[in-house]
Formats: C-alpha cells, structure tokens, sequence
C-alpha cells in the first residue's frame, strides 16, 4: 500500500510535500469555470491540462497530488444541470492524477481525492446559498458517493478539505472514514475582527475549537490548515495540536473567491511562503503545500523542506 511509506516517513518526523492549488490552476490555465459548480465540471473538457498541471507539480517536488474533485459531488453537479455525469467527471479527474504519476515514473507519489462540503454559491460571493442548499440526508448521500468512487478509483486517501461548516462537516468525515481510505481533515480558519481565530464560515462567527469536536468522533490520519490566510496559519495550527496529537497539515491560500472566479490578487510570492512554512515546521508541521491561487512555483519553494524533520 502506497501510503504506509508516506505513514512510515510521518511518523520518523520528516517533511511531506502536497501540492498547490488544482481548480485555481485550471482557470490560471485558461479553463472555463462553472456559474454553479466552479471547477468541477471542468475536468471533463480539460483533462490534458489536468494532467499537465499534475505533472508540473510533481515536477515541483509534490509527493502527494489531488485529484479535481473538490467541487464534483452530485450536489454541486446538480446544481450545473450535469449530474447525469457524474460518474465520468469524477473518474476522468482521478484518472488525469493517475496517468499524471505513471508519466513521472514516480510509483511512490500518492493521489488525494478531495471531498468537501461545498454547496452552490450566491454569484459574485464566497456564501452560499441558502435556496439551493441540500437537505442534510441528500448531502450524506452526495458525500458517500463520492466517498466510495475515491475508494473504488483507488486513490491513496481521501483529503477533507475546507471543512468549516459544522453540520455538513460531520457527514463528510462519517463518509470519507467509512470508505476505509485513510483521511486527512483539513479546516479553514479566518481572524475576526476581535483577533479570534474562527471558522472560515463568512456568515457568522464560530470559534474554530468548536470545528475541531469532530475528531472525538472520527478517526484521521492527518489534521490541519488550509485555505487559510499565511498570517492565521500559527495561531490556528496552535490551537489544533491542543486538540490532536497526529501529523499536522497546512497548505494556505492566497487571493480571494467571487464566484465563479478565483481573484488573483496580491498572491504570496513563493519564497514569502516558504519562510512561513519554516515557522510552521517549528510548531510540528509535517506537510506542507498550498491550496487556492497558489502554483507549481510555490511548491518548488516549499520542496527543499522535505529534508527537514519537524520540532
């Protein structure tokens, strides 16, 4: 199994080394973003660039890449008038990260499926909407099957990621365990403007301890930050190894979301980057990468921490 090296390497302290951000880089790239469903659809029509990106990150020094398929539960899919295809946008997104690592020769790298909660979005906003949000059996189902079709596409592990609303959340980690795949959860945080560090959630104020109650429940490989700002990185990874005692995960973002756009606004230069990560390194961080807006440049400056152990 490919991740017990992966396992192996965590537990002697070392450094690993995800990838960047996959949607973002579609529509860096030139691919078309969906009114409903951002950039999950868009692995149909663009697998070639897919596996170009993957392949520029694995080039970069990523050992773990994920496969487009954070926006593409049958929720989303609905919402884009395509879940009839669901199936074959799931498959051909983990299939463009597959033939991505058998061109690089490199057996070792794993492949992450992505599930998140997302739910359509109000255009032109990072909130969602609330008249087309699903009922909470609709959304355990999406996110079971999903789940399953990560396993059964034999990805390596499943990555919760942006895991911040804490109703849904709770359904994607009981789907993402239940498939038997070892899971990383990742959370998003923001500051409020009393300094706290919250939920990402945009519309009202959660302390983010309250988020990280779930892992009483369910078993995780890995926990961490992501698509969070670089500055809230430390103090949320902080409060997260009160809370868990496992390898811990931060790969940030960079820009802002207006749906269906990324807005690629004062990006974090790559070598900017690379000294928070060593910050984090000394809090215990032990993987590293980025997420929205950030590119295979980025990953190339985080790269040459893989030979560092975490403190």
């Amino acid at each position: 199994m490919r991740y017990d090296a992966i396992r192996e390497r965590l537990e002697q302290d070392r450094i690993v080394i995800l990838d960047g951000g996959t949607g973002t880089e579609l529509e860096r790239r030139g691919a078309s973003m969906d009114l409903s469903a951002w950039c999950g659809p868009a692995s149909l029509e663009n697998a070639d660039l897919l596996r170009a990106i993957h392949g520029d990150y694995i080039a970069a020094g990523a050992e773990v890449i994920t496969a487009n398929t954070y926006a593409s539960s049958r929720l989303m899919l609905e919402s884009a008038g395509c879940a009839d295809q669901f199936e074959i946008i799931n498959r051909t997104a983990i299939r463009a990260a597959r033939e991505a690592r058998e061109a690089s020769g490199r057996e070792d790298l794993l492949i992450a499926g992505s599930l998140s909660h997302m739910c359509p979005m109000v255009e032109g906003t990072a909130h969602a909407d609330p008249a087309r949000t699903a009922p909470e059996l609709s959304m355990t189902k999406a996110f079971r099957e999903l789940a399953l079709l990560l396993r059964d596409e034999e990805c390596d592990l499943i990555v919760l990621e942006m895991m911040y609303d804490p109703k849904p959340m709770r359904a994607a980690f009981r789907a993402a365990t239940e498939s038997g795949l070892p899971v990383w959860a990742g959370f998003s945080a923001r500051r409020g403007d009393d300094g706290r560090v919250l939920s990402y959630a945009p519309d009202r104020d959660i302390p983010f301890e309250d988020l990280l109650r779930v892992l009483d429940a369910f078993d995780v490989a890995a926990a961490g930050v992501m698509h969070t700002p670089v500055h809230v990185v430390s103090d949320t990874v902080s409060i997260l190894r009160e809370h868990f005692d496992g390898p811990i995960v931060a790969y940030p973002d960079s820009g802002y979301f207006k749906m269906p756009h990324w807005q690629f606004e004062n990006v974090i230069e790559p070598g900017v980057l690379a000294d928070f990560a060593r910050g984090w390194i000394q809090q215990g961080v032990q993987v590293l990468g980025g997420c929205c807006g950030l590119s295979p440049n980025h990953i190339a400056a985080l790269a040459p921490l893989a030979n560092r152990r975490a403190s």
